[in-house]
């Protein structure tokens, strides 16, 4: 080989190992993962936990509240550059995302996922990660829960004659709580009013007595659930209830024996004692068995530097055994068809039989999360908390209190422009309080 050879072949080893590390380089690349979901520090560290498998590159978990996360990436958008590379939210945030023009297409991701048959994800999920459009895949469905009633097994002798517990009603529901309280000599219902109690106005009693959420709410049929839950099942809740985030422990511990909440705040209870409780779909009312399902899902920053690695880390998140760890360690439920559910933990298994007869209930009434409400979910949520507290707590007269919180919540449905949502029918620009 002569000299001019050699110095070729030198020239094109270097060009192979200078290839080679930058490939290497940009598999390690960091890759900020910031998400509305796991924000509590127990959560957070689970999930760096699931986190620490990824091998494609260095992820950091940056949870947030939704407004500064929103704030945020319009602020990198605006700048050109930013430095998240994967977002995860409810549903309801992306249309707020959308609105700036903020994320990527992840329709080819979207693709390339669908031809693994352990990917398989429902089109119902994958069709509201369009939101609205046809091709234009704004986020990949991540993970789905939502919440269930549950209660101690030793509360089941005070049922009421011929209730099935998996088809209640609320009249069924307060009979229950009320024979409780006579029998024991202290309220053993209770709910997570100072936690999740928003969702459960908007996503269990609002859809269950009156078919809608914000359509319906000064209806006759809202001031008759008011009615019901001031008269007839409040006065057997636990007044402990103001001061509950989370039911999980208070199960646990036996200062209740009937609840509602979120699968995975209740999860601690089912996996330390799981013969001692069930789980079971949310009652219905007069207009069926509202429940609300929570979507979360996976979208792409356009200002991401690390677009790569954003996609091998949503891969990562959407493979069957990060599934699997979400489910069992933090109580989401998988979107993808390939996970095992056969070997299930008990308490788990217990959940998943829950939600999946909730589902399936004849009478189901699905009530989406808020959408496209940004920085004002906030406001939203406490015009339901205010009429509650007002009506049940305080007494105050029904028909007023509906005015005035009815009031409010137009003037937030006006501010935002935000169109109705299911329960509700869909409107023409902002939803409008009948």
């Amino acid at each position: 080989m002569n000299k001019r050879l050699r110095n070729l072949s030198l020239v094109l080893v270097l060009m192979a190992l200078l290839v080679t590390s930058v490939h290497i380089q940009a598999q390690g690349k960091d890759i900020t993962f910031a998400s509305t979901q796991f924000n509590v520090v127990e959560e957070t560290a689970k999930v760096k936990t699931i986190l620490a498998n990824f091998k494609d590159g260095n992820v950091k978990f940056a949870p947030s509240d939704e407004g500064p996360m929103l704030d945020t990436l319009k602020a990198e958008s605006q700048a050109g550059k930013g430095a998240n590379d994967v977002i995860g939210a409810l549903h309801g945030t992306f249309p707020n995302l959308v609105q700036g023009d903020l994320l990527l297409n992840q329709a080819d991701l979207l693709a390339e996922l669908s031809k693994d048959k352990d990917h398989g994800i429902s089109s119902a999920l994958v069709d509201l990660g369009k939101l609205g459009t046809k091709d234009f895949q704004y986020y990949i469905p991540w993970m789905q829960a939502t919440y269930v009633m549950a209660a101690s097994k030793d509360a089941l002798q005070y049922l009421p004659q011929g209730a099935d517990v998996n088809s209640l009603t609320w009249a069924q529901v307060a009979a229950w709580a009320k024979t409780m309280q006579e029998k024991t000599g202290k309220p053993q219902l209770a709910f997570p009013v100072k936690g999740l109690f928003n969702r459960f106005l908007q996503g269990y009693a609002f859809p269950s007595f009156t078919g809608g959420v914000v359509t319906n709410f000064k209806s006759k049929e809202a001031a008759d659930m008011f009615k019901f839950f001031r008269d007839d099942l409040w006065p057997y809740v636990n007044p402990e209830s103001i001061n509950y985030d989370s039911m999980g422990a208070r199960l646990l511990s036996g200062e209740v024996m009937l609840t509602w909440d979120h699968v995975a705040r209740l999860k601690s209870a089912f996996d330390q004692a799981p013969d001692k409780f069930i789980a079971f779909p949310a009652p219905a009312g007069p207009a069926g068995r509202g429940y609300m399902p929570v979507v979360a899902g996976l979208g792409i920053p356009a200002t991401t530097q690390n677009p790569e690695g954003a996609k091998a880390l949503i891969r990562f998140m959407l493979s069957p055994a990060t599934q699997s760890a979400v489910m069992n360690q933090l109580g989401f439920y998988p979107v993808i068809s390939g996970v095992d559910t056969k070997d299930l933990p008990a308490g788990v298994a217990k959940f998943y039989q829950a939600v999946q007869m909730q589902q399936a209930s004849k009478d189901a009434v699905v009530s989406l999360l808020p959408i496209g409400l940004g920085k004002s979910g906030g406001d939203f949520n406490q015009v339901f908390l205010n009429a509650f507290n007002r009506i049940v707590n305080n007494k105050e007269d029904i028909d007023k209190v509906l005015g005035e919180e009815g009031a409010n919540l137009q003037k937030i449905m006006t501010t935002t422009g935000a169109a109705c949502w299911a329960p509700d029918p869909p409107s023409k620009g902002a939803c409008q309080v009948k």
